[in-house]
């Protein structure tokens, strides 16, 4: 069992989850999010740096995911969460993580079946995956999206679907 730390970047809530996973079996460990503190950007982005690295320190992950930026209407916050984004991957990275990166269309199709999931349908099916009793926030359930998501994307199965998937060959 591989044990993954999922990092759901945001300059205002960087959420955090933790499993383990064959890539067939997967177990929740633990998952949270940061409230970012902090009145101008550098000091929110060291802010979340320290507090993924004590994260990182104390739960021992083996390898880091971490969801992709993508451009929508505000270039702006695009810019905020791709900084936002770096900090984590620092903290990663300091730690000696590997980082694997995902689109939110991939992490989506990964967890749901379809790369158009609301945020409701991500805390549910997290809810049920990781036989969990209690409602996830937000932030700490996209996370643990991103955790699952790397852990099918890095198995034997997986590799052995996507290979045969881009060359047109069928099972």
């Amino acid at each position: 069992m591989l044990r993954i730390i999922g990092i759901d970047p945001g300059s205002r809530f960087t959420g955090y989850g933790i499993i383990e996973s064959d890539g067939i079996k997967s177990q929740y460990i633990h998952s949270g999010y940061i409230k970012v503190k902090g009145d101008e950007l550098p000091e929110k982005l060291g802010y979340i740096f320290a507090e993924l690295s004590v994260v990182i320190k104390e739960w021992k992950p083996e390898v880091m995911a971490i969801e992709k930026v993508f451009v929508g209407k505000n270039v702006d916050s695009a810019l905020k969460l791709g900084q936002a984004r770096g900090a984590a991957i620092c903290a990663g990275v300091s730690a000696g993580l590997s980082v694997g990166e995902y689109t939110p269309t991939t992490i989506k199709k990964a967890v749901v079946g379809r790369g158009r999931a609301g945020k409701e349908q991500i805390q549910e099916i997290m809810r049920i995956i990781l036989k969990l009793s209690n409602k996830l926030q937000v932030d700490e359930a996209d996370a643990l999206a991103v955790a699952l998501c790397h852990a099918h994307n890095n198995t034997r199965l997986g590799q052995l679907y996507k290979n045969l998937k881009t060359t047109g060959a069928g099972w």
